[in-house]
């Protein structure tokens, strides 16, 4: 009793505390009550136990305190009163969005009619076809906005009913229930060749017939995680879009819209086209990963891509959806085939590419994750920790990648990472010293080194408290630089000079 009395007395501003460092974390009621539960079950606060902590109206017990310190990571004193509350831990309420602006002047230069006489030339130049184009203005307008669009999410929670174990079987019924009608055809895949001589397998997995006539190539029966996204796809397509005007085919490998090469006017069925495949797509992912049962595994699992196996879905599907359900907003994907073309790509707060995905770039830095994957043969995913300069300031990346085969038989390698110099900001630490300091010890030793002990106790403090299992695990290994210009590799001194 005694014990309490005293805590009562230094707990003025505890819940402040508490609601603070858990917004800067990213984390709901929900979130942080679940974490307190795998810590201590019989200790963890409820959810709406911790709101009225967070508004001063209950004392946590010192048990509870105690298991709240190690989900954050903070000794129990740093709670109390006696403790003042550090500004950096107070909630950050600056704009998070992943694409970079700038001022546009003088600004008659970038009037309407200029603009519309300047793009066409400016793809005609660059030999970027305008679906490209219509594909970039997706991209950054999916960064713009976080990757998070409830209207799509909702749709597909009231087709899926939140259902995060659909079988195709089950699609299969609920295409019906739209009036979709499934044909198999059978065909082959074959040889591509790009503008650059490389060679990939190209395949035809299913297509949409008006009115009605979905056609599923009879290879995707022998894998059925791709048979579920095609089928919840084209299902996206009968729900947002009523099955008008559609021209929806999906592909693996080579060149998806190679009939388009020379087309480099933007028009609006291009625009429209490439928009209807990203909802569809995004719907398709909410439908076989509904938002809050999934982010609930993934929590469970620490963020694990091997959930996929749980879900007999993509890891791709699981990746990308990683970085629309989690807590923590600073996230980006990449699924990259040789030698330099980006398939899909999210950059959640603008982290620069290591190669650009409109034309392959012929000497990309050899450093990325995605590129030692490559050189890697391995089924087993691998992590690593990197620092890029960005705007000449370095940031700390952690990231997981993982080589996979598509259905025609294209080696791809998929690779979701968070920037994590947000996330030790969050704990109060000078996260330019920190990063500052591994990228002087990675120059030192060539482009690479080990992590010093004391640096990786707290990083690994940062990682719990992200519950990402994958960022513990690469505080093991290396930590490298990487360069976004393969001419001017990061092993080279004048990249960090």
């Amino acid at each position: 009793m005694k014990k309490e009395s005293s805590l009562m007395r230094k707990s003025h501003f505890l819940g402040t505390k508490i609601r603070n460092l858990r917004k800067r974390n990213h984390l709901t009621l929900e979130d942080l009550s679940a974490r307190c539960i795998r810590v201590d079950a019989h200790s963890a606060p409820s959810v709406s136990y911790l709101s009225m902590i967070e508004r001063g109206k209950r004392t946590p017990s010192q048990e509870m305190l105690e298991n709240l310190s190690e989900v954050f990571q903070k000794p129990v004193e740093w709670f109390l009163d006696s403790e003042p509350e550090a500004e950096s831990i107070t909630p950050d309420k600056g704009n998070h969005g992943g694409v970079l602006g700038m001022a546009l002047e003088p600004n008659f230069l970038f009037s309407n009619d200029i603009l519309q006489i300047a793009i066409p030339e400016m793809l005609s130049q660059t030999g970027i076809s305008g679906r490209q184009f219509a594909h970039l203005l997706i991209r950054a307008h999916q960064e713009h906005h976080q990757n998070h669009f409830p209207d799509l999410e909702r749709a597909a929670e009231e087709v899926g009913h939140k259902n995060l174990y659909l079988s195709s079987d089950d699609l299969i019924t609920i295409a019906q229930q739209y009036d979709l009608q499934l044909r198999w055809f059978e065909q082959a895949d074959e040889l591509i060749f790009g503008g650059s001589g490389e060679a990939s397998k190209h395949l035809l997995t299913s297509y949409f017939e008006a009115p009605n006539l979905v056609y599923l190539n009879t290879l995707l029966k022998n894998r059925e995680s791709r048979l579920k996204y095609d089928l919840a796809v084209h299902i996206g397509h009968a729900v947002l879009h009523n099955r008008e005007g559609l021209h929806c085919r999906l592909t693996i490998g080579g060149s998806e819209h190679n009939e388009e090469a020379h087309h480099n006017t933007p028009n609006a069925q291009d625009i429209l086209n490439a928009w209807r495949d990203f909802e569809a797509s995004f719907f398709a992912g909410a439908l076989l990963c509904p938002k809050v049962p999934f982010r609930q595994l993934l929590d469970s699992h620490g963020y694990e891509i091997s959930v996929h196996k749980l879900l007999n879905i993509s890891p791709s599907v699981v990746m990308r959806r990683m970085t629309v359900v989690s807590p923590y907003p600073h996230w980006h994907y990449f699924d990259a085939y040789q030698p330099g073309k980006l398939k899909a790509v999210y950059r959640g707060n603008g982290i620069p590419l290591p190669w650009g995905n409109m034309r392959t770039v012929q000497d990309p830095c050899q450093h990325w994750a995605v590129f030692r994957k490559f050189a890697e043969v391995s089924n087993q995913s691998s992590t690593q920790l990197s620092i890029l300069l960005v705007e000449g300031k370095p940031r700390l990346y952690c990231c997981e990648s993982i080589q996979v085969e598509d259905l025609a038989g294209n080696p791809h390698v998929l690779c979701a990472g968070i920037d994590l110099n947000p996330a030790i900001a969050a704990q109060g630490m000078n996260v330019d010293e920190v990063v500052m300091q591994l990228q002087a010890l990675c120059i030192k030793h060539g482009g690479a080194s080990v992590i010093p002990h004391q640096l990786k106790q707290q990083l690994m403090g940062v990682a719990k408290i992200l519950n990402i299992a994958w960022v513990e695990r690469s505080l093991s290994a290396d930590v490298r630089v990487i360069c976004v210009r393969g001419n001017a590799c990061p092993r080279q001194p004048q990249c960090y000079s």
